[in-house]
């Protein structure tokens, strides 16, 4: 019993940090609370009764009160009187400064770093021998072991002042811990005992399948030692009318720019957190929702889920996760963003636990015109807007939205979208012929749809080209007019038709059309001969291998009878109508 005993003891020590060897300074901790009030109010109570009396933070939320700072020999003489007389808790040990930051009893006071001081005088007189009357043969040293931890019956007894909120906190740090697969509902069941017993075994307790005072702050200071160096801290934003507790120190306030609050990286770890408040009502917070997936801190990769009056957003790729929650409240949306480095799951899905529970709301937004003067039009808010690798042209080529473009425009791209809106799949593609097919997943109406042209093409007759010459940057397709130089290509290839048009790498995949309407051919982008051509000289693959991919597909193609010129507004309405913007996202 004896051995037990002192080797529990030692793993106690081995737990909360009291280290056998003789330090410069320690304490003699005599409890822990999971807040700041409850810990100044009982350093207070101590303090009434007690000298040397100070508070300090512990990390992870807690608090804890200590006594000294003591030489070693002091500290253990202090422990020992303290707890015959029933003034300190049983359970009470000696801890190391490293233990402590920083100091929030008695107020104002900093007394870390200054050396011993000299244990009180009650203490020291109480237990000090008088001298021998003879010299006397030495007795040997025996390290007497503290007083065990509380027994079974005393432990269960001081379970009994828990709340269910102090329960249900056990029960949350032992699913952490990996010993209870259950339910978190604050009820001390079979399984619940089996968890706890499963705890004890695993740190070396005695199993009882009862934690006492001791072990219960252990695990509590285990399940939050994850968050220690974070700082977590309640932080009060008035211009966003949150409160929330952030890891400060990792972020720290930058700027406003409406609907956010930025706190940016303040230093290595490469972490962001955004405060969302704006006035609104759902049709705000859906918008909110489409914006929130075009910015480049939201990774494409991820979960979404969108109610009637939230929202959550989890993206994440090789080097981040960004994680958005987001609750419509009484014309009110309010919520967050972490942004966080991937590969450290077990901070970040905890942390932004702690986040949304601590989250406050009370009145006020973020104003409209906050950050208004720092425009840009790759910047929404204050941060980069997701840009695609590659953007270029298409064009439809039927009623359900299938559309024909460049095979370059679908090279290696992890998603592939039509007007920057719609993912599209592809339907078949032509790398030879350099043509791809898309489907759009969801449906779409066309303003209008690719008719070839049945009449044959009349070389130096008039053609149009339209296409988004500038990827996209001015939102719609731009006409280019040239004409038809060559049925042929420059080595004589029979399916291409040159043309003396100017065009831009954006242009490629764009519809090229005569006088009468009719698609002539599909723009490609320019040859890589390793010789650069004339200003003007483009290339189109003509009507017929266009129509012999799409047959390929499984598709029949619209013909039309253009020998007839159009007004050049309704061309440029027919040319624009069908011509789309199909970019590739990484």
């Amino acid at each position: 019993m004896w051995k037990r005993v002192v080797a529990l003891w030692v793993v106690l020590c081995g737990v909360t940090g009291a280290v056998w060897a003789q330090d410069d300074a320690v304490w003699v901790q005599v409890e822990a609370q999971p807040n700041l009030a409850d810990a100044t109010d009982r350093a207070r109570v101590f303090a009434a009764d007690l000298p040397d009396v100070n508070g300090f933070a512990l990390g992870g939320g807690w608090y804890g009160i200590a006594l000294g700072p003591y030489a070693r020999p002091d500290a253990e003489q202090v422990l020992r009187v303290y707890r015959a007389e029933g003034v300190i808790p049983r359970d009470s040990f000696i801890a190391l400064s490293s233990s402590f930051r920083q100091q929030f009893w008695p107020i104002g006071a900093n007394v870390l770093d200054r050396g011993v001081i000299d244990a009180p005088a009650a203490v020291t007189s109480e237990s000090t021998p008088a001298p021998p009357l003879a010299p006397a043969e030495p007795e040997p040293v025996v390290q007497a072991p503290p007083p065990p931890d509380e027994t079974p019956a005393e432990a269960q007894r001081s379970e009994r002042a828990l709340s269910r909120e102090d329960r249900e906190a056990l029960q949350v740090a032992l699913q952490w811990a990996g010993t209870y697969p259950g339910a978190i509902d604050g009820a001390f069941g079979r399984g619940t005992r089996n968890a706890m017993a499963a705890w004890q075994e695993q740190k070396g307790f005695e199993v009882t399948g009862i934690l006492t005072t001791q072990q219960r702050v252990v695990l509590l200071k285990d399940y939050n030692a994850v968050l220690d160096d974070l700082g977590l801290a309640v932080v009060r934003d008035d211009s966003a009318g949150i409160e929330i507790a952030l890891p400060t120190a990792v972020v720290a306030f930058e700027k406003y720019e409406y609907p956010f609050a930025h706190y940016s990286a303040s230093g290595d770890l490469e972490a962001t957190v955004l405060l969302i408040s704006q006035a609104g009502d759902q049709t705000t917070l859906f918008g909110l929702y489409d914006i929130m997936q075009t910015l480049d801190i939201v990774p494409l990769d991820g979960p979404r889920d969108r109610g009637t009056r939230s929202f959550t957003i989890k993206g994440e790729d090789e080097t981040r996760v960004s994680e958005t929650r987001v609750q419509l409240d009484g014309g009110e949306i309010k919520g967050f963003t972490l942004v966080w480095p991937a590969g450290d799951e077990a901070r970040r899905t905890r942390l932004i636990d702690e986040m949304a529970k601590s989250l406050v709301r009370f009145d006020g937004t973020i104003s409209p015109e906050a950050g208004a003067e720092e425009q840009s039009i790759d910047l929404l808010a204050g941060l980069a807007v997701r840009k695609p690798r590659l953007s270029r042209s298409g064009f439809f080529v039927d009623s359900r939205g299938t559309v024909m473009t460049t095979s370059q425009a679908v090279q290696s791209c992890a998603r592939i979208t039509i007007d920057g809106e719609t993912d599209a799949a592809v339907l078949a593609q032509d790398d030879a012929r350099g043509v791809a097919v898309l489907r759009p997943e969801n449906g779409l109406a066309p303003l209008a749809v690719a008719r070839f042209s049945a009449s044959p093409p009349r070389l130096a007759s008039e053609v149009a080209a339209s296409g988004y010459s500038f990827e996209g940057v001015l939102g719609a397709p731009s006409m280019t007019f040239g004409t038809l130089s060559d049925l042929r290509g420059l080595q004589g290839e029979p399916d291409l038709a040159r043309l003396a048009l100017n065009v831009l790498p954006g242009d490629a995949g764009g519809p090229v059309l005569d006088a009468g309407g009719g698609v002539l051919g599909m723009l490609l982008p320019a040859p890589e001969t390793g010789r650069a051509l004339p200003e003007g000289v483009s290339f189109a693959l003509d009507r017929e291998a266009l129509q012999d991919v799409l047959a390929q597909a499984g598709m029949a193609a619209a013909n039309t009878d253009s020998g007839t010129a159009i007004d050049p507004i309704d061309l440029t309405a027919a040319a624009t109508g069908m011509t789309v913007l199909v970019s590739c996202w990484d």
